[in-house]
C-alpha cells in the first residue's frame, strides 16, 4: 500500500508535510493532431528523457486530443515537449488515494457534491489493493480541505511522481 497521507490542521503551513500545496500535482496538458504515432512520439520523447509516465488519459473527437498525465519530472517534460513543439499547459490536480473495493470513489464523491464542489474531470488507476483517483475540481484548495477533514487520504505529489 502507498504511504498514506491526511492534513493536520494544527501545525502551520510551513511545517505540515501534507499542507494543500504539497498535495497539488501538477498535470501536464498536450493538445494532439489525431493521426497516427501521436502518442507513440511522445512516449520516445518522455522515455528518453527518463521521464516516466505514471497517469495519463486522453480526451479526443476526430480532429484532435489532449493528452493529461501525471509524470515523474513535469517541469523537464514540459520544456522537452515544447521544444519538439508540442503544445503543452501544466493544471494542478489532486489525487485521491482509497481502498480499491465497491463504493469507495462513492464515499469521496458524496463528499465533494455535498461541499458544492463541482469536478470538471477526473480519471483513475488502481496499484494493488489502492486505487488512485486524479481529480481536477474547481475549487482544489476547499476540495483537499475537505477530503482531508474528513480523513480521506490525498496522495503527496512526491508520491505520485515516485510511482
Amino acid at each position: 500500500m502507498l504511504q498514506r497521507s491526511t492534513c493536520h490542521s494544527e501545525r502551520s503551513e510551513e511545517s505540515n508535510p501534507y499542507s494543500s500545496k504539497i498535495m497539488l500535482i501538477k498535470q501536464l496538458s498536450i493538445f494532439l493532431e489525431n493521426k497516427r504515432g501521436r502518442f507513440t512520439e511522445i512516449a520516445n520523447i518522455l522515455g528518453d528523457a527518463g521521464i516516466n509516465m505514471t497517469a495519463f488519459t486522453v480526451a479526443e473527437n476526430s480532429d484532435f486530443g489532449i493528452l493529461r498525465i501525471i509524470v515523474s519530472d513535469p517541469d523537464k517534460a514540459k520544456e522537452i515537449l515544447r521544444e519538439a513543439r508540442f503544445a503543452v499547459s501544466v493544471t494542478d490536480v489532486v489525487c485521491l488515494q482509497c481502498p480499491n473495493v465497491p463504493g469507495s470513489l462513492a464515499k469521496a464523491m458524496n463528499i465533494i457534491t455535498a461541499a458544492g464542489i463541482f469536478i470538471e474531470y477526473m480519471y483513475a488507476f488502481s496499484v494493488g489493493q489502492a486505487a488512485l483517483v486524479v481529480i481536477r475540481p474547481d475549487n482544489l484548495e476547499k476540495c483537499i480541505e475537505v477530503l482531508t477533514q474528513n480523513k480521506l487520504e490525498l496522495l503527496a505529489a512526491s508520491e505520485l511522481y515516485k510511482l
